[in-house]
């Protein structure tokens, strides 16, 4: 069985190892690519929020910017007022804790101080190297994920040569510019970046070789996100994003067999089935 560790965060630690951790995505956007504008009012997101933890979600990840294809960023000043009511008032209603998806400082400090443990940025500290600092001064978790480019170009750039060996370069990079600025290493996490900047063959062949990510780093928790993503609607010939749930669940075994200690979902009752059937068939190969 594999050893459990520790991911440290604001004000718990989570256990990773044995059991995969499954994140629920809640999005107070009017335009992410798959359920923009669904909870946009407070009181659907607190009702979504309760309702995740319910199905068994054991991090809550709260964005105010959607980064789908051609995504226009917003202003600091709307994205606090987007996610910060939002923090304060699930805080006190869920015991699981809450991750901001953010690529902006000042909106990071903000979710912090209103009741987030954890900043999950998109650009691994490329867009705010300054989100590092507010981690290190909050002691809270970190994501680092991998992408190239912004979400206005990145679709558009050209595919890499060689996308494993990129991941994984552009990743220490990452987490040498966290430690550097004083985050601690059991509060880093990684993400390999699904569906940013890389091509529907190379979103498989990263799920496919997630175990050479999660041997190189061995000490950090790996996050997948694949929930939905285009790739998967490439693969089941152009299925909206609303009927991909079962191409969804299928990336979520895969991950979960190759190395993912935390998966990211819309579809969190589907996704805590999926994994706990998984983590079984992996606990019996010898891999988990």
């Amino acid at each position: 069985m594999k050893q459990l560790r520790e991911w440290k965060l604001a004000r718990r630690s989570l256990s990773f190892g044995e059991y995969t951790l499954v994140m629920g995505i809640l999005n107070v956007t009017p335009d992410s690519f798959s359920d923009g504008g669904h909870f946009f009012d407070i009181q659907t997101a607190i009702a979504r929020a309760e309702e995740m933890v319910a199905e068994g979600a054991d991090i809550l990840d709260v964005g105010g910017e959607s980064t789908r294809p051609g995504a226009v960023l917003v202003s600091v000043a709307e994205e606090i007022r987007r996610i910060v009511p939002v923090v304060e008032a699930v805080a006190h209603k869920i015991a699981i804790p809450i991750s901001v998806d953010t690529t902006k400082a000042e909106v990071a400090r903000a979710a912090l101080q209103s009741g987030a443990e954890i900043i999950n940025d998109i650009s691994g500290l490329r867009f705010d190297s300054r989100l590092a600092d507010e981690a290190a001064r909050a002691g809270a978790g970190l994501v680092l994920m991998h992408s190239r480019g912004t979400p206005e170009t990145m679709h558009k750039l050209e595919p890499v040569a060689d996308v494993l060996t990129e991941v994984t370069s552009s990743l220490r990079q990452s987490v040498a510019e966290a430690e550097r600025r004083g985050v601690g290493r059991k509060s880093i996490a990684l993400d390999p970046g699904i569906g940013f900047s890389k091509s529907a063959e190379q979103n498989v062949e990263l799920l496919a070789n997630l175990n050479n990510l999660a041997s190189e780093f061995a000490e950090y928790p790996i996050l997948v996100g694949t929930s939905r993503k285009r790739f998967i609607s490439a693969l089941l010939g152009g299925v909206p994003a609303d009927e991909r749930i079962h191409g969804t669940m299928a990336t979520v075994t895969a991950a979960v067999l190759n190395g993912a200690s935390i998966v990211r979902v819309h579809d969190v009752r589907a996704a805590v089935q999926t994994v706990r059937v998984a983590d079984a068939i992996k606990a019996v190969t010898g891999d988990g």
